[in-house]
C-alpha cells in the first residue's frame, strides 16, 4: 500500500448540515480542492456513522479525491448518525427521495460545477444504483461496488426462494444495534439526549418486515434497479468480488445496460474495497482506477476507462482448500460483451443408479462467512465432511478448463413431502482429496416457478428443477476432479423446511451440470481479448494507493481472543452450535477523543435430525465514551428467531443506558406465519 501525501491539490474539509425540503438536517462531512474554479462533487450516503465507524475508512478515499480535484462529500442517512430525522428501513422511499435531494443540493453549491458522481460500497452501492433509476439530472456517474441489482434473490434476505438465516438475521440485529446508537454530544451539543430518545422510540426490527415478505413481492420489487434497467441515465462502473454474495449483479448489470456507458469489474476479493489489501488479493489501484472514471463522467477527459473491455475479471488457480488466503495467484481477463463470445456452455450428464438425499441438518456447518470481510475464519474450510453429507457426482478433468460465468444444475427429483430445498456446491477435488469450493446455489422447491410464489410439490411427484450457482472465475487443472454436491439441508446459510428432514430422490438420468467454459482452456488460438489482453495491451493495474491514515489507536489487550468461527458439537443429544464473532470493531480510539468499544457474538443451533430445532442469536454490546465530556453511553441489544412448524418465533430487545442509568428499554415478541420459507 503507498501511502499518498503530495496532491495535485491542497484540501480543506467542513462539517455541515444539508437540509431537506422538511427542514430535516443531514449530517455531512465535505472535503474539497483549494481552487476557485467548481469541481465536481462525489457522494457517499450512508448510515454507518461519519463520525466514528466508518471515520477510519472515509479518511482513506475522500482526501485522496479532493487532492485530486473533486468535493468529497460523506453523508449520514435520516436518522442515523449525527442526522436529524427518524431511522426508516433500508433503502426505503423516504431514503432514496432525501439522496435525490442531496444530489441536487450539492450540484447547486458554488463549489460543485453542477455534476455529481455516487459511490458505495455495499448500502452505499445499493442507494447509488438505486438513486441513479430515479435519475437526478446532475448524477452523471456512480461506481457501485458489492452491491445488488436484485434486493430479493441476491441480498441477505432470501437466496433461492429460502430464508437465508445466516444473514436474514445477523444483517437484521447488526442494523438494530446500529439505529440504537445515540448521536454524538461533540458535533450535535445539549441536543443529542432528545434526539436518542425520539430515534429509540420508533425503532421497529427490521426482522419483522423482512420475514412478513417471504416470496418476491412489491416490497422487495422497490429498489430493485432489476426491474426497469434503463431507469438509470448515469454511467456505472460495477465492482464485485469472487467471494462476495453480490458478485452476479455485476453480470447482469454488464449485460443489460447500455455499453457505452456500463463497465464491469470482478476480482478475487471479500466484501471490501478492493484497495484496502484485505484477504484474499491481490489489490489494486482502485482510487486510481475511479480516477479515471470520474474524470470521463465528470470532467469529460479522455482517460481511456470506455476503451476498457465491458467486464474485467479475475480467473483464479486451483487452490487448496483454506480459511484464508492473503492472495489467490490466476490472471486478469477481458470480454468484449457478455454473455461472452469466448464462453460457451458444457453439459456434464449425471451418471449412476437412483440416490436418496437425506442430509443431516447440520450439514452446511463448513460453508464459511456469508459475507466475507477479510478475516482468518471467513472462507469454507475442507469440504470433505460436507461432501459426505451429499450425494456427489464427479467428472475428470482431461486439460485445464477455466469457468467464468454462473454454472446452471438441472436435478431430476421425487419429494414425498410438500416443502423442502436443495442445494448444489461445486467443488474442485485435488488429487490427494482435498475438497475446495468453488461456488453454490439453493433452491426452494416451493420457488421452482418462480420466487413470487409458492407452489408446495406434489407428494410422490417426480419433476426437474433448474437453477444457477452464483458466478466465479475458477480454473480446474488436469488431473483434478469436477465434484457437483447436491444436500438436502444447508445450516446455518438456509433455513430448514419443517419436513425436509425426509429428503429427496435425485435421478441421475435427466440430471445434469452445465458450466461456463471459457475459450481460452479450450482453444490456444482464441483472439487477444480471450487471452486477457483488451487492444493487445495487458490488462493491469497500479498499486494500491490510500489517503494518510486517521490515526485511530486500538488500545492493547492481554484478554485471549475468542474464536472466529467455534463449532461445539453435543454428541448425546446431536446438537451443533456455531458461535461466530464477526470482528467488526473491537475496542478504537479516535483523535477527536472518542472511545468506542463493539462488541458482537451470533450463535446458530440445531439438531441434526430435527428441522424445528432451528435457532439464532444475535448480541450487541456498543459503548461511546467521551472522558473529557464526561459522556458515557451503552446500547446492548439481544435478537433471537426459533421457528414450529407454522410460524417463525422473533424476540428482540434492546437496552440503552446513560452512565449506570437505564434510559430506554424494550422488547418485542412477533410471530410470523411461515407461507414460504
Amino acid at each position: 500500500m503507498h501511502i499518498r501525501t503530495s496532491f495535485p491539490y491542497e484540501t480543506t474539509h467542513q462539517d455541515l448540515r444539508i437540509p431537506l425540503p422538511d427542514g430535516t438536517l443531514l449530517y455531512a462531512r465535505v472535503w474539497r480542492p483549494l481552487t476557485d474554479e467548481p469541481v465536481p462533487a462525489l457522494l457517499e450516503y450512508l448510515p454507518y456513522r461519519l463520525t466514528d465507524w466508518t471515520a477510519p475508512r472515509d479518511h482513506q478515499r475522500h482526501p485522496w479525491y479532493a487532492g485530486h480535484g473533486y468535493a468529497s462529500v460523506r453523508v449520514d442517512i435520516r436518522g442515523h448518525g449525527n442526522s436529524e430525522g427518524l431511522p426508516t428501513d433500508e433503502y426505503s422511499a423516504t431514503e432514496l427521495a432525501d439522496g435525490v435531494e442531496v444530489v441536487n443540493w450539492l450540484a447547486a453549491q458554488p463549489w460543485c460545477n453542477g455534476k455529481v458522481g455516487m459511490f458505495g460500497i455495499s448500502w452505499g452501492g445499493f442507494n447509488s444504483l438505486q438513486i441513479a433509476a430515479l435519475a437526478p439530472e446532475p448524477l452523471k456517474a456512480i461506481v457501485t461496488v458489492c452491491s445488488t441489482d436484485d434486493r430479493y434473490d441476491n441480498d441477505v434476505h432470501y437466496m433461492g426462494g429460502s430464508v437465508l438465516a445466516v444473514d436474514m438475521h445477523a444483517w437484521a440485529s447488526t442494523m438494530l444495534a446500529f439505529v440504537a446508537r445515540p448521536p454524538d454530544p461533540l458535533y450535535i451539543g445539549d441536543a443529542w439526549r432528545d434526539m436518542w430518545l425520539r430515534r429509540l422510540e420508533s425503532v421497529e426490527p427490521f426482522l419483522h418486515t423482512w420475514l412478513g415478505h417471504q416470496t418476491r413481492d412489491d416490497y422487495w420489487r422497490h429498489g430493485s434497479v432489476c426491474e426497469d434497467y434503463g431507469a438509470i441515465d448515469a454511467a456505472v462502473l460495477a465492482v464485485g468480488g469472487w467471494h462476495d454474495p453480490y458478485r452476479d449483479t455485476v453480470l447482469r448489470l454488464v449485460e443489460h445496460l447500455p455499453a457505452d456507458r456500463v463497465r464491469g469489474l470482478i476480482g478475487p476479493w471479500s466484501h471490501q474495497y478492493p484497495d484496502r489489501g484485505l484477504p484474499p488479493g491481490p489489490a489494486i489501484g482502485f482510487l486510481q482506477e475511479t480516477l479515471r472514471w470520474w474524470d470521463h463522467w465528470l470532467k469529460d477527459e479522455d482517460t481511456g476507462v470506455m476503451s476498457e473491455p465491458l467486464l474485467r475479471s479475475y480467473v483464479s488457480d486451483s487452490h487448496p482448500p483454506a480459511t484464508v488466503y492473503p492472495t489467490l495467484p490466476g490472471r486478469w481477463v477481458g470480454e468484449p460483451a457478455w454473455p461472452s463470445p469466448h464462453v460457451r456452455a458444457v453439459t456434464y450428464a449425471f451418471q449412476g443408479a437412483p440416490v436418496l438425499v437425506r442430509s443431516p441438518m447440520h450439514t452446511g456447518i463448513d460453508a464459511g462467512r456469508f459475507f466475507p470481510f477479510g478475516n482468518d475464519a471467513d472462507l469454507p474450510p475442507d469440504q470433505r465432511e460436507e461432501d459426505a453429507r451429499s450425494a456427489c457426482f464427479e467428472f475428470e478433468v482431461g486439460e485445464e478448463t477455466w469457468v467464468l460465468g454462473r454454472p446452471r444444475v438441472r436435478l431430476r427429483l421425487t419429494s414425498e413431502v410438500p416443502r423442502g430445498q436443495v442445494v448444489a456446491r461445486l467443488c474442485d477435488v485435488a488429487p490427494d482429496g482435498a475438497s475446495t469450493l468453488v461456488t453454490r446455489g439453493v433452491l426452494n422447491l416451493s420457488a421452482r416457478h418462480g420466487r413470487d410464489r409458492a407452489v408446495p410439490w406434489e407428494p410422490g411427484a417426480t419433476q426437474d428443477v433448474t437453477f444457477e450457482l452464483n458466478g466465479i472465475g475458477h480454473a480446474f487443472p488436469p488431473g483434478h476432479r469436477i465434484r457437483l454436491a447436491v444436500s438436502s439441508a444447508y445450516w446455518p446459510w438456509i433455513w430448514p423446511q419443517p419436513d425436509s428432514a425426509a429428503g429427496f430422490g435425485l435421478e441421475p438420468a435427466g440430471s445434469s451440470l452445465e458450466l461456463p467454459v471459457r475459450a481460452r482452456a479450450l482453444d490456444e488460438t482464441v483472439d487477444d481479448v480471450a487471452e486477457g489482453t483488451a487492444n493487445g495491451t495487458a490488462i493491469t493495474f497500479e498499486e494500491p494507493e490510500q489517503a494518510e491514515p486517521l490515526g485511530v489507536n486500538s488500545p492493547v489487550t492481554l484478554d485471549e481472543p475468542r474464536p472466529e468461527r467455534l463449532v461445539v458439537r453435543d454428541v448425546a443429544k446431536g446438537e451443533w452450535r456455531l458461535e461466530v464473532d464477526p470482528r467488526y470493531g473491537g475496542t478504537r480510539v479516535y483523535p477527536d477523543g472518542l472511545e468506542f468499544t463493539e462488541d458482537a457474538l451470533e450463535t446458530y443451533t440445531i439438531n441434526e435430525s430435527d428441522p424445528l430445532s432451528a435457532r439464532t442469536r444475535s448480541e450487541w454490546s456498543i459503548r461511546l465514551h467521551r472522558p473529557e465530556q464526561a459522556w458515557d453511553a451503552t446500547v446492548r441489544t439481544r435478537s433471537e428467531i426459533s421457528c414450529d412448524r407454522h410460524d417463525f418465533v422473533v424476540s428482540n430487545e434492546v437496552v440503552c443506558l446513560e452512565g449506570e442509568e437505564v434510559l430506554f428499554h424494550r422488547t418485542w415478541e412477533k410471530r410470523t406465519p411461515r407461507t414460504a420459507g
